[in-house]
């Protein structure tokens, strides 16, 4: 009989044989992140139905001295669902929690548990013709949930900012089992500390998720969506002050491609075509929407002049604007699928980082030959959200190296050097993936003292037995 038979036994009986199962098979998709380079073991998959059930098991764990590691659709970055090694934490599940609990069309607000899927929650307030403003690659799989609690960036921050942005209330079972009930908005509350800005972001270190009240806006009456090819990044970044003059509100999405990453999609995916018939060193996706009738008329123009304009200015050498919504699909697809072309290259380490808006092309032409100087045969790309400053920044391993020992062996000391190079220039180790278990030991080296030790304080003061996602976020004292 070992310390966790009568947890084991308990929880059993108080989520059923659907809320609880220690099935190796069932277990072994959820042990390991996404990526496939963080593992772990834990003593049961737990998935309880409903808030009731994950504080009961909460308080149950807290009574047993049992650590959780609560996980949403699995799909993050940086192995903060992932156990640990050791065999004696439970995950605990939230994808059996996916109720959309209340949808308002007049107040454009939605109450959705935290297994609710992106995707799917996209759909739902598609038919009351509105929208939720975030989305990502994942949104097939990552759920509100994982997406509040590790404030979820997206291709929409530009306008409509991160996660923060979008959560009206939460709901939430804190480490003793007690309930944080704060769904219902308020516009003004000035009652103390705003707590459940606290939870957002804090990646199940502080208390588990179990709903929230979201805002929404109104469907998109149209959009235009643009393919150019610029020369260099500082051309981008032009480019971008171009549109955010010209098109204002209207301007939503702003990304960056570099040659090399439209390579590898364009082997990825079959059958994908470039959107231009030529080469250009780094690609812009912009996105331009209108949400009357009419700004929708006057989209198209609007489209048309904005290019015309940076083509005369020397911006861009070549454009195009999707014909029809498949098109604009299309070219979001190539967007979207740059991670898992990647992956098809080999292992790589990947850093989510920023810097301030202006900086971030001198700081891509530094860095990358820096790194790619410093540790020979790697590859470094730049990709992603230039409009707020946040690029994801990979390092692609030499060929031949194995993935995941190459990740946690040859790729720790490049990423120390990329993070170090961030904070030189005043910038942030994690701009949108959190930091989870990948980035524990560096925002404990590169961090600022007097906030680590405030977040310490706040994570003992909340959860002083440390059970709720250890080892993740919150980096130890040394």
């Amino acid at each position: 009989m070992t310390q966790f038979d009568a947890f084991l036994e308990e929880a059993s009986a108080l989520l059923g044989p659907r809320g609880l199962t220690r099935d190796p098979d069932l277990m072994a998709p959820w042990l390991s992140d996404w990526r496939g380079v963080y593992h772990g073991s834990a003593l049961a998959l737990a998935s309880p139905a409903s808030t009731g059930e994950v504080s009961a098991l909460v308080r149950l764990c807290a009574r047993h001295g049992v650590a959780i590691v609560p996980q949403g659709g699995n799909s993050g970055m940086v192995g903060g669902a992932t156990p640990d090694a050791g065999g004696q934490a439970i995950i605990l599940s939230l994808r059996r929690m996916n109720a959309i609990r209340s949808l308002d069309p007049a107040l454009r607000q939605v109450v959705c548990e935290a297994g609710v899927v992106l995707q799917t929650l996209h759909e739902a307030v598609e038919l009351h013709g509105l929208r939720f403003a975030l989305t990502l690659g994942g949104k097939g799989s990552a759920t509100i949930g994982g997406l509040v609690s590790t404030n979820a960036g997206g291709t929409q921050v530009l306008r409509h900012g991160v996660m923060r942005a979008q959560v009206l209330g939460l709901e939430a079972v804190l480490a003793d089992g007690s309930l944080f009930e704060a769904l219902t908005p308020l516009k003004k509350d000035n009652r103390g500390f705003d707590l459940k800005q606290m939870l957002i972001g804090s990646e199940g270190t502080l208390g588990i998720v179990t709903a929230a009240t979201l805002r929404l806006l109104p469907a998109v009456a149209d959009r235009a969506v643009l393919w150019a090819g610029v020369r260099s990044l500082h051309d981008a970044r032009a480019l971008l002050l171009h549109c955010e003059a010209l098109a204002g509100d209207a301007l939503e999405g702003f990304e960056v491609i570099p040659a090399h990453s439209l390579a590898a999609v364009l082997a990825h995916i079959p059958g994908a075509r470039a959107p231009l018939a030529s080469e250009h060193e780094w690609h812009a996706l912009i996105e331009l929407v209108a949400e009357d009738a009419a700004a929708a008329e006057a989209l198209p123009a609007l489209a048309a002049e904005m290019l015309e304009q940076a083509m005369e200015a020397g911006l861009v050498d070549d454009a195009t604007i999707a014909a029809n919504e498949t098109q604009a699909e299309a070219f979001w697809l190539l967007r979207d699928s740059i991670a898992p072309a990647e992956r098809d290259l080999g292992p790589a380490v990947q850093h989510d980082i920023s810097v301030a808006v202006e900086k971030m092309p001198d700081f891509v032409a530094e860095a990358v030959p820096a790194v790619e100087q410093r540790f020979a045969g790697t590859r470094a790309i730049a990709f992603g959200h230039l409009g707020d400053g946040n690029v994801h920044f990979h390092v692609l391993a030499p060929p031949g190296a194995r993935h995941g020992e190459w990740q946690l062996t040859q790729g720790k000391p490049i990423s120390a050097f990329v993070y170090e190079l961030v904070t030189h220039w005043g910038g942030s180790i994690s701009a949108e993936h959190g930091i989870g278990q990948a980035k524990l030991d560096e925002f404990g080296r590169l961090g600022d003292p007097v906030a680590l030790a405030m977040m310490r304080s706040v994570k003992r003061a909340l959860d002083p037995q440390g059970l709720l996602n250890p080892g993740k976020l919150v980096p130890p004292l040394a």
